[in-house]
């Protein structure tokens, strides 16, 4: 299977490529420290793929979406789009990508109909080919009946279902979304995800998304989990999920030292305080539990226990909880 997709070892740092960064490396050195946004990053995606880059605030996701979306270019390694290297097909990769961005790009004093009709004319497309073209995305994306309707009077999600349908008036081949769900509330965020998938598995097009949102990632395909600009986890969501192998008990008490050194004396294991809640992962948790309750009578609060997350995936690559912020964007 071909690639959309192929980053290789590829590493950012904005103090070395702005103006002041170049400035400061002039001045002595006075124990300044900058960390990469992005840290010998590599990954590729399968055409026909629904991918994401997920990770928490800081992570690198926004900096690899400006490299990947030819905003930006990197400070080192390579990036391949279609098979061809970016930073030296510019315009060819350009015409064979459709951006979507976190912030919106609509003209709200236009209809949805006008706008796609303005971004068709950005890639010299007009005439009745066109506004076909625009009458069956629309309809793709369940807007026929508000086609002429100006953006500003739609929803948050039928705006986004424009953009979704702005993105591909040039058919692209490949999708590129920076958390493109933002601002939506979940019935939204959850009709805008469907809608991605059935234009992405109908239209054979490549989708890659950035987002910080668990729930949508698991809808992906593959998963690239970010932090602190490094690659941290790389599968599918149930595969990421399976290598845990283990439930993830919970436990909730006023005096976690003495509970966690408990738990390593007599159950082994390597509890962690995430979230003034100590986490474990153990095997058959349900009967675990009881267990502990017994040898820690009148100490724990509460316990509880579950399957992996996505969450629990993060926590066992990272050391630190999804919402935790990073360093860089």
């Amino acid at each position: 299977m071909q690639h959309a997709v192929e980053v290789d070892h590829v590493s950012h740092s904005y103090e070395r490529t702005r103006g002041f960064g170049r400035l400061l490396r002039r001045l002595p050195d006075r124990g300044r420290s900058v960390s990469p946004a992005l840290n010998d990053v590599s990954f590729s995606v399968r055409e026909g793929e629904m991918f994401c880059l997920l990770g928490p605030n800081g992570s690198g996701k926004s900096t690899l979406f400006r490299i990947l979306s030819t905003l930006m270019q990197q400070t080192s390694g390579s990036v391949r789009i279609l098979g061809r290297d970016s930073s030296t097909h510019l315009v060819e990769t350009r015409r064979d990508i459709g951006v979507v961005f976190q912030h919106p790009s609509l003209d709200g004093k236009l209809s949805a109909r006008e706008n796609l009709l303005c971004q068709g004319a950005l890639y010299n497309l007009r005439g009745a080919g066109l506004r076909n073209k625009i009458d069956g995305l629309l309809a793709r994306v369940g807007l026929s009946d508000r086609a002429g309707d100006m953006v500003d009077t739609l929803s948050g999600g039928m705006q986004r279902r424009v953009e979704l349908a702005k993105a591909f008036v040039h058919n692209p081949r490949l999708l590129i979304l920076d958390e493109a769900s933002t601002g939506l509330d979940p019935g939204a965020r959850k009709d805008f995800d469907g809608f991605l998938k059935q234009l992405c598995s109908e239209g054979g097009t490549t989708a890659l998304l950035t987002t910080h949102i668990l729930d949508e990632a698991e809808l992906c395909d593959r998963i690239a989990i970010l932090d602190r600009g490094s690659l941290v986890a790389l599968g599918s969501p149930l595969k990421l999920k399976q290598e845990i192998g283990t439930d993830i008990v919970s436990i909730a008490t006023s005096d976690p030292e003495n509970v966690s050194r408990v738990i390593r004396e007599k159950f082994g294991g390597a509890p962690q305080l995430i979230d003034g809640m100590i986490r474990i992962e153990r095997r058959d948790g349900h009967e675990f539990i009881p267990q502990l309750v017994r040898a820690l009578p009148g100490v724990i609060d509460a316990v509880t226990f579950s399957k992996p997350t996505l969450e629990d995936v993060f926590i066992r690559k990272t050391g630190h909880t999804f919402r935790e912020k990073g360093g860089n964007s």
